[in-house]
């Protein structure tokens, strides 16, 4: 893989070029900046910036009007690539607080496995009304210790409203949700995005993750998507390298709150 090619390729189409990934919410460049904003269920952020020492802070201060006259809290997603080379600095300063940062990992569709091994007793099940995305949420719930409800209803709202832009499948043991996962489709780019991958504790190390990776292979390939982006935890990194996805930098979500 020539990284800087498919980093470049990244930034200009999945950044850059973003659009809406939710029925509620409208990006838009200002400057130097493209930003998403929304309904409190979407995801609401700086998307992409190309800042200087100069222009840094000003571009800060303009998200922070801005989203504060929407009245809700935001996310500036920062790369370990992206300039002047003290932006972290800056956002903490200006009262962002950093997450958790993430490993951005790509890999050519072409160049995975599509084979869905799963356990004895185990099958996928695709989701495609309410009731797929509870189970989805429950899921979800249990493996990230988050509220259930803003996922819930962005996939719902996602199946209602624009359906071809996301796929979601849940591993059921039974009539039991052990793991879940989602895969969030973007018309006119290369790339797919993994999201959401998690599998109940009592039932890791039997290869469900891995196929809810090759499950998700086999639908981008027969979509025509080149290239699979997945915002990797250090848990699931390793098992991301193994299965042929390469590390290309780093992200952190700087959040702002309301108040």
């Amino acid at each position: 893989m020539d990284r800087d090619h498919v980093l470049s390729l990244f930034d200009r189409q999945m950044r850059r070029g973003a659009r809406p990934d939710d029925p509620t919410a409208r990006v838009e460049r200002v400057g130097d900046v493209v930003r998403q904003a929304g309904g409190p269920a979407a995801w609401n952020g700086v998307l992409w910036s190309d800042l200087t020492e100069e222009t840094a802070d000003a571009a800060i201060a303009e998200q922070l009007r801005h989203f504060g006259e929407l009245g809700h809290g935001f996310e500036w997603k920062l790369y370990s690539h992206d300039r002047p080379a003290d932006l972290a600095t800056r956002l903490r300063a200006a009262g962002f607080v950093p997450e958790a940062a993430e490993s951005l990992m790509v890999a050519a569709v072409a160049e995975l496995s599509d084979q869905v091994v799963l356990p004895e007793g185990v099958r996928l099940r695709a989701v495609t009304d309410a009731a797929g995305v509870d189970l989805v949420a429950d899921v979800h719930e249990q493996v990230f210790r988050s509220s259930r409800s803003r996922l819930r209803q962005r996939l719902l709202s996602q199946l209602a409203h624009h359906p071809d832009t996301v796929s979601a499948v849940v591993a059921m043991a039974g009539d039991v949700p052990v793991a879940a996962a989602r895969m969030e489709l973007h018309a006119g780019t290369e790339f797919a995005g993994l999201w959401g991958g998690g599998t109940l504790a009592a039932w890791r190390g039997r290869g469900i993750y891995r196929a809810l990776v090759a499950h998700r292979v086999r639908l981008a390939a027969d979509r025509g998507y080149r290239w699979l982006q997945v915002d990797a935890s250090d848990a699931s990194r390793p098992i991301l390298e193994r299965l042929g996805f390469e590390a290309l930098g780093t992200t952190t979500p700087y959040r702002h709150d309301v108040g």
